[in-house]
């Protein structure tokens, strides 16, 4: 048995199946040692079947069989109210999911690689609040309890990419980009490149800077500020919305500015405080002597000699 591990998913459907029986698939993500996916497709009576699978269950080694906890959500994301409709009633904002929830929990196996459920498409109506600009956004937390049978793909030799705010990223660089995605909602929203390959190179770039910018500035040089001052202007230049990164970058430079002169004066310090401190040993030894002699002064002659 594999020891338990847990993932939470964002997907963005940004086009619901207008045909029947049109599938759309969420970006591949690794957990439990294979790879899963979230999937949609619209059946003839106009429901929405949602499921989440084990992808390549067919290539998995015979008699597999994970058991998992699951909770997927649809966010409401007009208002930040504690409203959801999935598989499981939670009190969510949107984009988040509560901790301590105990989902639904089920084995998957070669015979149900798959669990499913259907939304009301009434529910999709742009009033609704969970249809906004024409998107939906899906959360969903998986964890896997128990695995039999060997199923060894890694998320660390995994080439799968998931989607984060319309940006293929690898897992690794997820989590990083949905905390700045959620603090900067409008960072790429006059971003320019389209192909993906692209889009995928300038995040990945903002990412390192900014990973980079993180170090105390004492860890920094003034060639990695000049560097990052060189890497902003394409990102800017691409179209994304970068002020906040840019006041932090002159942040950044002027404490650097501040330690080096700071060290500067440190030492011009020390070299001061070491020669004051040689003068003061001279001047006490010389003290000291000068002590000497005056006590030598003060004592009465003696006569023993004469007398």
């Amino acid at each position: 048995m594999e020891k338990q591990c847990k993932k939470t998913i964002t997907w963005t459907i940004k086009k619901l199946p207008l045909l029947r029986s049109e599938e759309i698939h969420s970006d591949q993500f690794v957990l439990g040692g294979c790879k899963w996916f979230l999937g949609a497709v619209r059946d003839l009576d106009d429901r929405l079947f949602m499921f989440l699978e084990v992808a390549d269950h067919e290539s998995l080694p015979s008699g597999w069989s994970i058991h998992a906890r699951y909770v997927v959500i649809m966010t409401y994301q007009k208002l930040r109210l504690p409203i959801s409709i999935g598989w499981k009633m939670l009190n969510v904002t949107p984009s988040v999911l509560p901790s301590g929830q105990n989902g639904t929990q089920r084995w998957f196996d070669e015979k149900c690689p798959h669990c499913v459920i259907n939304f009301p498409l009434h529910k999709f109506a742009e009033d609704s609040g969970f249809l906004v600009k024409g998107e939906i956004k899906i959360v969903a937390e998986v964890e896997v309890l128990e695995v039999i049978g060997k199923l060894d793909v890694s998320e660390k030799t995994s080439t799968i990419m998931e989607t984060v705010g319309g940006f293929q990223l690898h897992s690794s660089q997820v989590e990083f980009a949905s905390h700045m995605f959620e603090r900067h909602p409008e960072i790429a929203s006059e971003f320019r490149p389209k192909n993906p390959t692209l889009r995928t190179g300038y995040m990945s770039l903002l990412i390192s800077l900014i990973e980079t910018l993180r170090h105390s500035p004492h860890k920094l040089h003034q060639s990695d500020i000049a560097e990052a001052y060189a890497a902003l202007r394409p990102l800017t230049d691409a179209g994304f919305k970068l002020d906040w990164l840019e006041k932090k970058l002159d942040e950044i430079s002027t404490k650097k500015e501040k330690e080096e002169a700071g060290e500067t004066r440190v030492q011009e310090i020390e070299e001061e405080l070491k020669d004051l401190k040689h003068k003061c040993s001279d001047l006490e030894a010389q003290l000291e002597k000068e002590k000497a002699e005056v006590s030598d002064a003060k004592s009465p002659v003696s006569f023993d000699d004469v007398i």
